[in-house]
């Protein structure tokens, strides 16, 4: 399993995060054989969001399911996300505050690594997420900062009042949904519909400001789609490639499509969505998988973007 630190941080990071927005219908055997299968293949990472489940409902669940030692606790980096309600978004003092306790409460943790915000709110004044953060930084209930599906100049407005640093940026990625890439690699190809920068270079602006991206829906063929994996009816030559690959590599398809993404010299963490042990094996195998270039390039254009 590849790891890294993150910049900003002192985390020695696992490339792959285990998601945990789907256990709340697991029992606690099923949730622990999850998490154990998870850090067995090295990794160490596990997100979470306030909304999972429906008010804490998965935080809670793994809190009830998991107990861990002081020690146990410093070897693994829980991450959570505020800001998404019912129809609404919430980035208010009041509310960050409030969500972020009881998260801690539902988990059974005395802090969160990570604090991410959940998805941009319209209405955000950037003030008042700041004196946020600095009431949980200095209480000690969040180590770390970032957001999710943010805008660079979203960012660049929370930057102008926070003093802590926006570490990571959770955004959609997958082989087959990968406008913040696509979109570079055609630039300047007027009349294709890829050369449309509909993200504000979002990828460019991440590595120049050393934030690390997390792909989330890592197997989607776009927003919920369904999987590509096996699509053969919209997918053929993508799957045919995905085939190839993962038996010259010994490994499962599933790891193919992970590796395309642990490929990018962005250092972009992939956030699983299982709760099937074995998927969470077939993608740690990704982690540190050396694709080569032409491979990764053979792959893109068989997911149906351009290569001018």
């Amino acid at each position: 399993m590849k790891t890294f630190t993150p910049a900003h941080t002192d985390l020695n990071a696992s490339n792959i995060i285990l998601g945990l927005m789907r256990i709340l219908e697991l029992d606690d055997e099923a949730i622990r054989t999850l998490v154990g299968t998870a850090r067995d293949s090295g990794i160490n990472f596990f997100d979470h969001a306030d909304v999972y489940g429906g008010d804490h409902g998965c935080e809670r669940r793994f809190g009830e399911a998991i107990t861990l030692t002081e020690a146990e606790r410093e070897s693994v980096i829980i991450q959570s996300k505020v800001g998404l309600r019912k129809g609404y978004f919430d980035f208010s003092k009041e509310h960050i505050l409030r969500s972020v306790d009881e998260s801690l409460t539902a988990l059974n943790t005395p802090y969160l690594d990570t604090l991410l915000l959940h998805r941009p709110d319209a209405l955000v004044e950037p003030d008042e997420v700041a004196e946020a953060f600095d009431a949980l930084q200095g209480a000690g209930k969040v180590r770390n900062f970032g957001v999710s599906n943010h805008t660079p100049m979203q960012v660049e407005l929370l930057k102008r009042s926070i003093s802590q640093p926006l570490v990571f940026n959770q955004v959609q990625l997958s082989i087959t949904h990968a406008p913040i890439i696509a979109a570079g690699v055609a630039a300047n190809m007027a009349g294709l519909d890829q050369s449309i920068d509909r993200d504000n270079g979002i990828l460019d602006y991440s590595r120049l400001n050393d934030m690390t991206l997390q792909a989330w829906s890592p197997f989607q063929k776009g927003f919920f789609d369904g999987v590509f994996l096996g699509d053969r009816e919209n997918y053929a030559d993508l799957n045919d490639i995905i085939d190839e690959l993962a038996a010259t590599h010994g490994v499962t398809p599933t790891a193919i499509a992970v590796a395309w993404i642990t490929r990018h010299p962005a250092n972009i963490q992939v956030v699983l969505g299982t709760t099937t042990p074995q998927r969470v094996r077939d993608s740690a195998a990704g982690s540190d998988l050396p694709l080569s270039r032409e491979d990764w390039y053979r792959l893109f254009t068989a997911a149906g973007h351009v290569v001018p």
